[in-house]
């Protein structure tokens, strides 16, 4: 039986789901993948301390297995803080709709919209965290940021704070802040007065030119 040992998390990278533990002798640090906590829907917080043993990957390289956090996981108050804020958002954000709806100034089908493909989003989202775990096939991030572009962009924040899934990459963030701001602004836009009127317009002319 392998001996089991004590240490800490010294850094994780939440995603691509992997990160180096700290032996508690101050060795030197050891890989370990989210495939081998005990708890694959915990994540690990710096400085978090657990058991562990010693194994091989597949490439012969030592890494950690087994590994069990000791004691009560500690939460990160930055990331609750975030989690709630995003779920605040996307709550007012549909009530607004709702309200709009009720007062008859948008249709029905804008919440449905928005609804299916903030769904649709956040399984993409989903199955992408579990491809970077697994080591497989990825979706594209131009894909994730056209599907936030096209409505999707509420499923598309809560996934990056409930899956912890890029959200800490500042290149992605600034993109899709952008996807999320311009959706908001050509639906508001399309919703005015002479929104369609003045964009079906703006269509035929670039039809004309491209003749």
């Amino acid at each position: 039986m392998r001996a089991q040992l004590y240490g800490k998390i010294s850094s994780w990278n939440d995603e691509k789901g992997y990160g180096f533990i700290t032996p508690g002798s101050r060795g030197n640090r050891i890989f370990v993948h989210i495939n081998n906590l005990r708890n694959h829907h915990g994540q690990p917080v710096l400085d978090q301390r657990v058991t562990f043993i010693l194994a091989k990957d597949r490439q012969g390289r030592t890494c950690a297995a087994d590994v069990a956090f000791i004691g009560k996981q500690p939460k990160n108050p930055v990331i609750r803080k975030r989690q709630k804020a995003a779920l605040i958002l996307i709550a007012l954000f549909f009530t607004a709709l709702g309200i709009l709806t009720i007062i008859q100034i948008i249709p029905l089908f804008i919440i449905a919209l928005y609804a299916v493909a903030s769904a649709v989003t956040f399984i993409a989202y989903a199955i992408d965290k579990s491809a970077a775990r697994k080591e497989g096939w990825r979706t594209a991030e131009a894909t994730l940021h056209t599907m936030s572009l096209f409505g999707g962009w509420p499923g598309a924040l809560i996934a990056q704070q409930t899956l912890r899934h890029k959200s800490s990459k500042a290149e992605f963030q600034g993109a899709f802040k952008f996807t999320a701001l311009l959706n908001l602004a050509v639906t508001t836009w399309l919703l005015t007065p002479r929104g369609p009127e003045l964009t079906m317009a703006f269509i035929e002319k670039l039809e004309t030119m491209m003749k």
